[in-house]
């Protein structure tokens, strides 16, 4: 039996197996993004590579830890409260729809007390209750249907990292605003606003997009304005990408040469786009963007 145990780990946007001595002590890890195996000092390398050999794909590279970059001491030092990395996708929207769901829960439960077993075992689980799941999906209001969308295009842009890229999710800017997702690799930085269209048309007529039979709204405006301050928080160039979530259908020509506009189900294609941004340069903008006083001032 080897003496050596694998531990999956993931969060702060890596994905990464661990190898440990059975008493704790780390002595490599496989970094799945990256594709490499770091080996520390005085570890078996071949005893290391057995014990991963179920679970690595593709080619990787093997050797010791690399130096730490100025982006990386940048990220140690920075404090929890400031950093904006583990934000969940509608991060503001979870919190604001808890709030609406408390009073709710507490009433549902007050309910099944009341009703006794037969309850608890009969309507909080029929898919017609406001409690069941299926029924949140298909009688969800304005607010949760932006946070579907906006997890479902947090989920793509994520997909992204194995590609080299970098990815933030509801970053807050002064007046209450914020950028639904901050994407940065390869082909460059790009602020991503979400729409939900649930299946009904869209019609882009710049600056204005209609929803089914809603009223237009400058949702390019809106794009533009994000990608602009986001621009001047990163002292970089940020392009604007409106992404639309499950359109019946989506009418956007002429199309503005300014805004990217992508169904939800094309995000995955930016993994093959590159050329503007080097590794380095997407670690140095990914660690100044996480931080929350770079935002403060835009």
């Amino acid at each position: 039996m080897s003496r050596l145990r694998v531990t999956p780990t993931r969060g702060q946007g890596r994905d990464r197996l661990y190898v440990s001595l059975r008493d704790g002590t780390t002595v490599a890890w496989y970094d799945k993004g990256t594709g490499r195996v770091s080996v520390l000092s005085g570890a078996g390398r071949d005893e290391v590579l057995s014990a991963l050999a179920p679970y690595l794909t593709g080619e990787v590279t093997v050797g010791p830890p690399r130096v730490p970059t100025p982006a990386d001491l940048a990220r140690l030092s920075l404090h929890p409260d400031d950093d904006l990395a583990p934000n969940r996708p509608g991060e503001a929207l979870h919190a604001e729809l808890s709030e609406l769901d408390a009073p709710r829960a507490a009433g549902a439960a007050g309910s099944s007390r009341s009703s006794g077993s037969s309850g608890a075992s009969g309507a909080s689980s029929s898919p017609s209750s406001p409690s069941s799941p299926l029924w949140r999906r298909w009688h969800q209001g304005p607010r949760q249907a932006e946070l579907l969308a906006q997890e479902a295009v947090g989920d793509r842009l994520d997909g992204l990292e194995a590609a080299g890229w970098r990815v933030l999710h509801s970053i807050p800017l002064p007046g209450a605003a914020r950028i639904d997702h901050l994407a940065i690799g390869p082909a460059g930085v790009l602020a991503v606003r979400t729409l939900p269209a649930r299946k009904r048309r869209v019609g882009v007529e710049d600056p204005l997009v209609r929803v089914g039979r809603a009223a237009p709204a400058p949702h390019l405006r809106w794009a533009r304005r994000a990608a602009e301050r986001a621009s001047r928080a990163l002292a970089a160039d940020v392009r604007p990408v409106l992404a639309v979530v499950e359109p019946g259908r989506l009418d956007a020509l002429p199309a503005p040469g300014d805004v990217r506009i992508l169904r939800d189900t094309e995000i995955p294609a930016l993994a093959s786009l590159g050329g503007v941004l080097k590794p380095a340069d997407i670690e140095s903008l990914y660690a100044t963007a996480r931080d929350r006083h770079s935002w403060l001032r835009v």
